[in-house]
């Protein structure tokens, strides 16, 4: 607890093996470390919700690792990030529990307990005057009454802060790399950088996860649709422990989807400068981007050098646009210059 009574958690990643370490050494290579110090920071300043570095020291020591997982193992210096957050808490951290059953469901519900009240606070003093109930259907009694189940609450709240997460990785073009259940913060927050990248080349089926390759499971274009899943299993993993049911968890999972393309249009209709999103322009332009493989971030920079003045020549609509539009054909250039004039 610090001076204004906040929580903090401190994690060391690289220290070694620890009593929930499941394999391999738990040791950390500096070339791994100072990425996700960098990132992390980065992040943070990108105004995207993410755990920070704290510190980053060398060990002195050597860690074999095989960068490229091409059988060609090899010794680097290694190092310890020290890692702050609120809570290291994942949808994992709940999930292992429910899978074990049994006596370990109670766990489950002592875990979400402590969650809500250390991190939901607003939650447990929810108060029937708030009126949070909403239909689920055309059924009259399909209704789900918020105010009458906290963890109902408080699975809609973190489905709603993992939507907005996403939205916002898909607004800076990064990309996780890995996104199972024990990479996600119950809190929202980007945690836990592996293999991660951000857009270089619009490519929406990259991947930064050499494993990830044959399947693209984890590419950028797929993050939305893995958060969902992410959020139907953590909703699963609290039916089973019977803290909500089969309708809230359905509410929560509808929850995710109009959050994440509320927060998804507002951040690229922000980009482009609109006052409001235009579907048919986002589509043309992430199409033109794919096809060209131009630079995501460099794009919308240059983009913003564009005068909004219909009486420029169409040969000079381009000019803005050229060190990022590199080795394009005439045909190419037709269709860029048409959304420039739509622009």
């Amino acid at each position: 607890m610090n001076s204004k009574l906040e929580r903090w958690e401190l994690q060391l990643k690289g220290a070694g093996k620890t009593p929930y370490s499941r394999f391999a050494d738990g040791l950390a290579v500096l070339r791994s470390s100072i990425r996700e110090y960098l990132c992390s920071e980065a992040m943070h300043f990108l105004g995207i919700p993410t755990t920070r570095a704290l510190c980053l020291v060398t060990t002195g020591k050597f860690v074999t690792r095989d960068m490229f997982y091409d059988g060609n193992p090899k010794d680097e210096p290694g190092a310890v990030v020290c890692r702050v957050s609120q809570s290291f808490l994942r949808f994992g951290s709940f999930q292992i529990h429910a899978s074990r059953g049994g006596e370990d469901l109670g766990i489950v519900r002592s875990l979400a307990d402590y969650a809500i009240r250390h991190h939901f606070p607003h939650i447990e003093n929810m108060s029937k005057s708030e009126s949070l109930s909403f239909s689920t259907g055309d059924n009259d009694q399909s209704v789900v009454d918020l105010t009458s189940n906290k963890y109902a609450a408080w699975t809609v709240e973190i489905a709603e802060r993992t939507a907005s997460l996403v939205a916002r990785w898909q607004g800076v073009g990064f990309t996780h790399g890995v996104l199972n259940t024990d990479n996600m913060s119950i809190l929202g927050l980007t945690i836990d950088y592996g293999p991660f990248g951000f857009l270089d080349a619009f490519d929406p089926s990259y991947t930064p996860n050499v494993t990830d390759l044959p399947g693209r499971r984890y590419c950028f274009a797929n993050q939305p649709d893995i958060g969902l899943w992410n959020i139907a299993q953590f909703a699963s993993t609290l039916m089973t422990a019977n803290l909500i049911s089969d309708q809230e968890a359905n509410y929560a999972m509808e929850r995710y989807g109009t959050k994440f393309m509320d927060d998804y249009q507002a951040i690229l209709s922000q980009k482009l400068g609109l006052q409001k999103y235009n579907k048919q322009l986002v589509n043309k332009l992430l199409s033109n981007l794919a096809v060209d493989k131009v630079d995501y971030t460099n794009f919308f920079r240059a983009l913003s050098n564009i005068k909004a003045d219909p009486s420029i020549p169409g040969d000079e609509l381009l000019v803005p646009l050229k060190a990022v539009l590199l080795d394009i054909g005439k045909e190419r250039k037709e269709a860029w210059t048409s959304w420039v004039q739509s622009y």
